[in-house]
């Protein structure tokens, strides 16, 4: 009977199911004596909130991890860091495609629903070609990492390190084993360069990157326009962001102000690639300047590419409707991208997206604004951090009263499956007009 149940649900809330499952079993695992350092065990919602800051890919987390977590409690996060990254589906798929289980038709709609690709044609040859970029991109991070941590610490650990840093970044999922994050490696080119490269690759999305291995592979320069869009709108923002940043905290001695100028660079450059995905810091956020602060707000809520590891209304999404607002001023019929039409349902999906999120974003806002001690700037940043499943804060994460930690949860997990997932899930299914009402303009602008 429940399988039936399950069976007759559509795509988007057996995706919202899977979620949910994985975060209360990641959740169980959290509050076992096992995963804690110390000889209280970690509680409900403490756990509730880290292991879906892991599944959710974001990196907000009330406790410090590299304190309070035993070896096997941080295993148990970067399990489901990495599960949060790959997506639920794919994750399980691969797993099934290890023991020799048969993917089936309504397993491969899942996963496309949850790759966000227009068919599930070929999915499988792309689900392995997704694992072994995975590991190539990670391994590598990893290597790199630890060569750098070796340094500082011995092998093993230096190792370990070097792993779970590698997957936090790559999953865009900022958490740090290190109390103040990446702050005491901001002038090492090797830690901030690698670390950028992971971040820039996972959130990038896997199609961009199928794209261009397939373009590397064949010899041919031509892209799909979700490509095209995200590589434009990925590099305008990351060059826009650090030329500001750096603009807007060249002098502030509590951040960047005190380095020398290539190490300023560096770290405009890193915050610029790492604000709008990933999480990591490495200068403390709560001495930025307000300019700073409202930059960095932007670039969460954008955030990373469609079928990536970040979250944001998507780099696609704000192109998109950038686009659409030039072809307004300049008196267009139809939206022009490189040459090419967009289709109407299109633009409707992307508005749809940018109002849903501003909605929900400015609704949580304001409740947590009402019942915390917090200014505006600090609320409305934890909002867009956690939606944008960011997980960068100024301070105030581990002062959320229990209201304040549900609603953050809430906004990890939607920010993570992106507000029109749960919009269509609420909606219903697709219903065809049987009247037409006549037509009539409105005055706007």
């Amino acid at each position: 009977m429940r399988l039936v149940f399950f069976k007759k649900l559509s795509l988007s809330r057996k995706l919202i199911l899977g979620f949910m499952g994985a975060i209360l079993l990641g959740t169980f695992l959290l509050m076992m004596p096992f995963s804690s350092a110390g000889e209280e065990n970690i509680s409900f919602l403490t756990a509730l909130f880290t292991i879906t800051s892991a599944v959710c890919v974001t990196g907000l987390s009330v406790i410090d991890v590299g304190k309070e977590l035993s070896v096997v409690g941080q295993t148990i996060l970067l399990v489901f860091i990495q599960l949060g990254g790959l997506g639920i589906m794919t994750f399980s798929s691969f797993i099934l495609l290890l023991i020799g289980k048969k993917i089936t038709y309504e397993e491969r709609e899942l996963l496309k629903e949850e790759r966000n690709l227009e068919n599930n044609g070929g999915i499988l040859w792309f689900l392995r070609k997704i694992i072994l970029t995975v590991i190539i991109i990670e391994g590598t991070g990893a290597l790199f990492l630890s060569m750098r941590f070796a340094q500082d610490m011995e092998l093993k650990k230096a190792i370990y390190y070097g792993v779970f840093h590698s997957v936090s970044a790559f999953c865009n999922a900022g958490f740090s084993l290190f109390s103040n994050n990446l702050e005491g490696y901001a002038g090492s080119f090797t830690v901030i360069m690698t670390t950028a490269y992971l971040i820039i690759i996972g959130g990038i999305g896997f199609t961009v990157i199928d794209s261009i291995l397939l373009a590397t592979r064949k010899r041919i320069t031509r892209f799909d326009l979700t490509s095209k869009v995200a590589i434009l709108v990925s590099m305008i923002l990351v060059v826009v962001g650090t030329v500001l940043f750096l603009a807007l905290e060249y002098n502030n001695t509590k951040t960047i102000g005190h380095m020398p100028f290539f190490k300023k660079l560096l770290a405009s450059f890193f915050q610029s690639v790492t604000t709008r995905t990933a999480g990591f810091n490495s200068v403390p956020f709560g001495n930025l300047t307000e300019g700073s602060v409202f930059l960095f707000c932007i670039l969460m809520f954008i955030g990373a590419s469609p079928g990536s590891t970040g979250g944001g209304i998507k780099t696609t999404t704000f192109g998109v409707i950038i686009f659409y607002v030039i072809s307004v001023v300049k008196k267009r019929e139809n939206v022009v991208i490189f040459n090419r039409r967009i289709g109407w349902e299109i633009l409707n999906r992307a508005i749809v997206v940018l109002v849903l999120s501003l909605l929900y974003v400015g609704v949580i806002t304001l409740i947590i604004v009402s019942i915390e001690d917090f200014t505006l700037e600090q609320a409305i940043f934890e909002v867009i951090s956690a939606f944008a499943t960011t997980g960068l804060s100024l301070g105030i994460t581990a002062e959320l009263g229990t209201i304040s930690r549900i609603l953050i949860i809430c906004t990890m997990f939607i920010g993570r499956l992106g507000p029109m997932t749960f919009a269509l899930a609420l909606g219903g299914t697709n219903k065809i007009e049987k009247i037409k009402y006549p037509k009539e303009n409105i005055l706007v602008g």
